[in-house]
């Protein structure tokens, strides 16, 4: 038995959301996405039993990517699933693992397993935390430094592992037909959503300045010192909000920007039409695993430093990479040490353009795996012949210029906001842009099926 089939089968054991036995209607599929948008906003707002929560140290990177709250049951956050269908994605696409996706039989393999290695991740990742002396301050070693008991730590892990298990049932829910596309990414556009209200509304009287843009704006309105809010330093400022309206409207342009290329039907003669490809070829996939690696660091340096081991070579070395790869805020932070910038902005573009090939290479968007579904599928290119290393190498003209220019302008979109300051960052927003694209294609969609019927025949939706 492989792997594979292990995972699955323990997958098949746990109780899992069966699919509707009709369809439902868009608008109650759209009422159970939000009732599960609730759900979630009520779990990243409920402490984890015996835990204090001023004690948590909040991780900006690492909540937004995993849609994650410190000292809530979204502790966690998306983390253990999206890691989880990250790794199984490579070994796949490299081969490691022989599973074909396009296989309605091994993609439910492929479900079923990631599903089971999430929940091991949840509850190794609620082990470690625990075991790091997260929540509580550390006296000692590993297994008995701590001050609380090991009944509230056993229950910590307990709640982790529950609420892991709680975001899978909602994706399954989701993604089975009792709502609308995923919660994973549901959960992240309401993270970002979540920063961005807090960056413009957020009031706080206790402090001597608001920490959200507006009103700190009728405050410096009323001290008579407007210019205040153009560049605050480690604050929303005017700045911020300016990049964040640039930064949205830059996206939403170049992801409906498509290079097209003519093909030819052998089934149907003389019929000739255009293969788009997105003008932003790799997505946000580079900006997303570059933003994963510099929250894991910034997560181990953490945790060696709740251990007690401050003074010790490996926290001097992630407390080093954490400072100089983590994003500036804003503008004013930006330009206090110009060498971090130089270091981030290199780092960040590098890692972008090596994940973006790795990443075209892995998930099968290479040319060779393009050729052959172009063959596949019974399409030719004009003037090119039936052949796949021939169309490999015409496709190579435009993938691999498109994976770095891709690469590199989503890097540095990403580093421009972050540089300015703007709301919910540069990766969030980045993220937010394409999330909310994917829902209002979905949504689009399922409105022509509901309004034309005899599409959901053609579609094989019926």
């Amino acid at each position: 038995m492989s792997v594979i089939d292990f995972l699955a089968r323990i997958s098949y054991m746990l109780p899992s959301v069966e699919k509707p036995a009709r369809r439902l209607s868009l608008y109650r599929r759209l009422a159970v996405t939000g009732l599960v948008l609730v759900l979630y906003l009520i779990m990243a707002d409920t402490p984890l039993y015996g835990v204090k929560v001023e004690q948590q140290s909040e991780i900006l990177l690492l909540n937004i990517i995993f849609a994650a709250n410190a000292g809530t049951l979204m502790e966690l956050g998306i983390g253990p699933i999206v890691t989880a269908g990250l790794i199984l994605q490579i070994l796949v696409g490299s081969k490691i693992i022989n599973m074909d996706l396009s296989n309605p039989e091994d993609r439910k393999r492929f479900t079923a397993a990631q599903k089971t290695l999430a929940l091991l991740f949840g509850v190794l990742e609620a082990t470690m935390y625990v075991l790091a002396s997260r929540y509580w301050p550390y006296v000692g070693n590993p297994i008995t430094g701590s001050e609380a008991p090991w009944s509230i730590r056993l229950a910590v892990i307990a709640q982790l592992t529950f609420a892991t298990y709680l975001v899978l049932v909602y994706d399954e829910m989701l993604q089975k037909g009792w709502g609308i596309g995923s919660a994973i990414s549901l959960f992240i556009l309401a993270g970002v959503a979540r920063t961005m209200f807090w960056d413009l509304l957020g009031y706080t009287p206790e402090y001597r300045e608001h920490v959200g843009l507006i009103p700190r704006l009728v405050q410096s309105i009323r001290d008579g010192n407007i210019s205040s809010i153009v560049v605050r330093e480690g604050l929303p400022d005017l700045v911020g909000l300016l990049a964040t309206l640039a930064s949205i409207v830059v996206l939403v342009y170049l992801q409906g920007t498509r290079v097209e290329i003519p093909i030819t039907s052998q089934r149907f003669r003389g019929i000739r039409s255009r293969v788009p490809l997105n003008f932003i070829y790799v997505t946000n996939i580079p900006i997303l695993l570059v933003g994963i690696v510099v929250a894991d660091i910034q997560l181990f340096r953490n945790a060696v430093a709740s251990l007690g081991r401050q003074e010790s070579l490996s926290y001097k070395i992630l407390d080093t990479l954490s400072y100089y790869l983590s994003p500036p805020r804003g503008l004013a932070m930006s330009m206090e040490d110009p060498v971090k910038l130089v270091v981030f902005v290199t780092s960040w573009v590098t890692l972008a353009v090596i994940f973006g090939y790795m990443w075209v290479e892995i998930a099968g968007l290479n040319p060779r795996k393009q050729a052959e579904n172009l063959i596949r599928g019974g399409l030719d290119i004009p003037g090119v012949r039936r052949n796949p290393k021939t169309i490999e190498r015409l496709l190579a003209r435009y993938i691999y210029p498109l994976t770095l220019l891709s690469s590199l302008l989503v890097a540095i979109i990403a580093i421009t906001a972050d540089i300015f300051g703007a709301y919910g960052s540069g990766t969030g927003i980045l993220l937010s842009v394409g999330i909310i694209q994917q829902y209002y294609s979905i949504i689009v969609r399922e409105r022509a099926l509901e309004a034309y019927p005899l599409l959901r025949r053609l579609v094989g939706e019926e």
